[in-house]
């Protein structure tokens, strides 16, 4: 089993949870190898080069994958999933979730997604819309940014899984400072980040996945 991550500050608590798991010594070395941005794990896991990843939702749409209860969701904010204000549309190539969310919310602005997006937000939100926000106020419903998808093992990884749902996961600080450093965010800012991220897709975050997909069929 090949299992691959996506390396944002908003999959921290999974990454630290997948780390103490007691997995076999190749399968943690495999998952530290392959990680990489959404898009690129849409792109591994379509071309079976990995087993299991946190995709892009409208990928997860694809009936070849079996999708768990577990994502990346935010409700009424993210911080992450922006457009930006006054600039020409421009797809960011790292998320295929947040160029169609763009589209459906008739946003024609630059898209940015992800630590580099929070960066910019936290330094200026006033240039930036948050996608997710304007979801809300469009919708009610929260947003579900990634889905747990894998092409085998379905039961494993939902075992794996099961407990993550329910721990309160507690981020080292020797990774708060290595993020701080590595993408330019305050640890104070990161903290308040990830409050705004939980990854248990329940009735609202279906529904809104629902949503999501009877909308895309009509842009």
């Amino acid at each position: 089993m090949i299992f691959a991550k996506i390396d944002y500050i908003n999959l921290l608590p999974l990454h630290i949870y997948m780390k103490k798991y007691p997995l076999p010594s190749g399968i943690k070395k495999a998952m530290a190898y392959k990680s990489g941005v959404p898009s690129k794990m849409n792109k591994a896991l379509a071309n079976r080069l990995i087993d299991a990843s946190m995709i892009s939702s409208i990928e997860s749409f694809k009936k070849k994958y079996k999708t768990l209860d577990v994502g990346i969701c935010a409700n009424k904010k993210v911080l992450s999933v922006l457009v930006c204000k006054n600039t020409s549309y421009e797809k960011d190539s790292s998320s295929a979730s947040s160029n169609a969310l763009a589209k459906i919310l008739k946003q024609d602005g630059k898209v940015i997604i992800g630590d580099r997006a929070l960066k910019a937000y936290l330094e200026n939100k006033e240039l930036y819309i948050d996608l997710c926000e304007l979801w809300y106020e469009k919708t009610g419903l929260p947003f579900v940014f990634g889905r747990f998808s894998c092409l085998k093992h379905k039961d494993f990884y939902e075992r794996m899984l099961k407990n993550f749902l329910k721990a309160k996961i507690k981020i080292p600080n020797y990774i708060l400072e290595k993020y701080e450093e590595q993408r330019g965010i305050c640890k104070k800012d990161i903290k308040e980040y990830l409050e705004l991220i939980y990854y248990k897709i329940g009735v609202k975050e279906k529904r809104a996945l629902k949503k999501f997909q009877s909308l895309l069929k009509s842009t």
